[in-house]
């Protein structure tokens, strides 16, 4: 094994060295000024999440909770058509839920989310063309076209919003 590498005491310093490893902890804390525990110190360039517009209140948690409570009893009522519904309707809710958070935080600047986005619009796009009675090469070059443009214009977007990164 190696040795340890330590700093070396100035001379005239007459410092004693922390014996044990809690007071080490403390002592580099206090060097440091970080946290207390296993917490991470903030760094220079982490800013926080966008908050939501309704405030505190849990809206998206409770979304979400709904959507698994419906997943499940689907599941569990799967052979009826009732069951097939609610399976359909917990999807929905938490894709839902998950594009506001990506819209929330891609346009706030604080993580890209500029391809699941991109494919959502494209796949909405490519899902209303086939609707409405369009062959499937139509639907499929809507979904190419309206991703391609969708991406060039979230990255840029992100781009602005987050001070030049591309991603982040």
């Amino acid at each position: 094994m190696g040795k340890r590498s330590r700093k070396r005491a100035q001379h005239g310093a007459a410092q004693q060295e922390p014996t044990s490893r809690a007071q080490r902890d403390a002592a580099r804390a206090q060097r440091t000024g970080g946290g207390e525990g296993l917490a991470r110190p903030h760094r220079p360039g982490e800013r926080s999440r966008p908050p939501a517009p309704w405030g505190k209140f849990p809206l998206s948690e409770l979304v979400v909770l709904i959507a698994l409570v419906l997943l499940g009893w689907g599941f569990f009522t799967y052979d009826s058509d009732r069951g097939k519904l609610m399976i359909g309707l917990g999807l929905a809710l938490g894709a839902i839920v998950g594009l506001e958070l990506s819209v929330r935080e891609h346009f706030a600047g604080y993580r890209s989310h500029t391809t699941l986005l991109a494919g959502a619009a494209g796949l909405a796009v490519a899902v209303a063309v086939g609707v409405a009675g369009a062959p499937q090469i139509a639907s499929l070059a809507a979904l190419a076209l309206v991703f391609g443009g969708s991406f060039w214009a979230l990255r840029a977007t992100f781009q602005r919003r987050s001070g030049g990164l591309s991603f982040r």
